[in-house]
């Protein structure tokens, strides 16, 4: 296989040689094997939430270096089984999700409560599950863009999920209940011992403005990473930034000067510290997601590690770029992720 640097070519120095002058890595709570240990076990999760957050540190390629490498596939519902699976249909059966996973040694598989139910006996003893219980679905016509309940903690917890997972578009109208009702989730999950993880995204079309897209501003995006670890999410999804500004070019909301003089800069993996630096200073774990599925997956996923891990982030969790091509392939894609962060070359910028 490639080197880390073979596969960023051009990028390679930019991205490996970058010393980040915003907020220093000796304040962040960084990732290692031991993190369970320093920095959940002083929170007030139970025992049974520790010991479920340590089977996720524990299990696959990168078990035992503090990293996480998670395959999720939840598209069924959010993009349409068929935009989802026709490329590769044997992913329209949830065995063939789970053995994805299993074959690329990821930390753990998320997917719908019904997929994973309906697999639960045969899987949830051999990788650890984290159930996804709310969604947006794409056949209400017109569209509407929601995240509802489609299933329960309680539902999580008995097929063996060793976390829930749930989505939350802040920014939108309806974001108020979902605050509400994954806080509501959230509380439960850590009743029963399951960890939480919250995909942290952003949706208000008032978050374009002048033909560029600020969902994916590293202010905005920062914001809500914080949220969300306000809300108990032991770990936290969220894009990779694109760019900054979102405050002050959308006009609204309370930001500083210094968020863009002293805490950011223009390179990404500075743009994506200043989300690690929202999580708590890293107490709540970032992991960024691989997007889409396009010609340059394999460089693009690499680039994405790359970036998450020298800012300070916990690792990636990527589904398209792997599912939608012969699991072979899927595997040697979501293995050359996991390969940057088992690299110790590769290290904090």
């Amino acid at each position: 296989m490639a080197t880390t640097e073979e596969v960023l070519g051009r990028d390679a120095e930019y991205l490996l040689g970058h010393e980040s002058k915003t907020v220093s890595k000796e304040d962040l709570h960084v990732p290692g094997p031991d993190f369970v240990d320093r920095v959940y076990k002083s929170t007030d999760r139970s025992p049974i939430v520790l010991r479920n957050l340590q089977s996720l540190f524990d299990h696959g390629q990168l078990g035992g270096t503090g990293y996480l490498s998670i395959l999720p596939v939840d598209q069924g519902i959010e993009h349409s089984a068929g935009a989802s699976f026709a490329p590769n249909p044997i992913y329209f059966d949830p065995e063939n999700i789970v053995k994805l996973a299993i074959e690329s040694r990821c930390n753990a598989v998320a997917s719908t409560i019904g997929v994973l139910g309906s697999i639960a006996r045969d899987y949830a003893h051999k990788i650890p599950f984290i159930a996804k219980i709310n969604h947006n679905e794409l056949l209400t016509y017109p569209n509407t863009h929601d995240q509802i309940m489609f299933g329960s903690v309680e539902q999580a917890h008995k097929m063996g999920a060793a976390a829930v997972g749930a989505t939350i578009y802040f920014g939108s109208e309806e974001s108020g209940r979902q605050i509400q009702e994954v806080t509501k989730a959230f509380e439960r999950a850590h009743e029963l011992g399951m960890a939480t993880i919250l995909w942290a995204y952003l949706r208000n079309p008032g978050f374009n403005k002048d033909g560029t897209d600020y969902h994916t501003s590293s202010d905005l995006s920062s914001q809500a990473v914080h949220l969300s670890a306000s809300l108990q999410a032991d770990i936290v999804k969220q894009k990779l930034p694109t760019n900054n500004g979102g405050y002050t070019a959308v006009g609204f909301g309370k930001t500083h000067d210094k968020v863009y003089s002293n805490l950011t800069s223009d390179h990404p993996i500075d743009l994506t510290r200043y989300q690690v630096v929202n999580s708590f200073m890293g107490r709540a774990g970032l992991i960024n997601s691989g997007g889409g599925s396009a010609d340059n997956d394999f460089a693009e996923a690499v680039k994405t590690a790359v970036i998450n891990k020298r800012a300070g982030g916990m690792g990636l969790i990527m589904g398209r770029k792997a599912f939608q091509r012969p699991m072979k392939e899927g595997a040697e894609i979501i293995q050359a992720v996991q390969s940057v962060y088992a690299d110790k070359s590769v290290t904090l910028a």
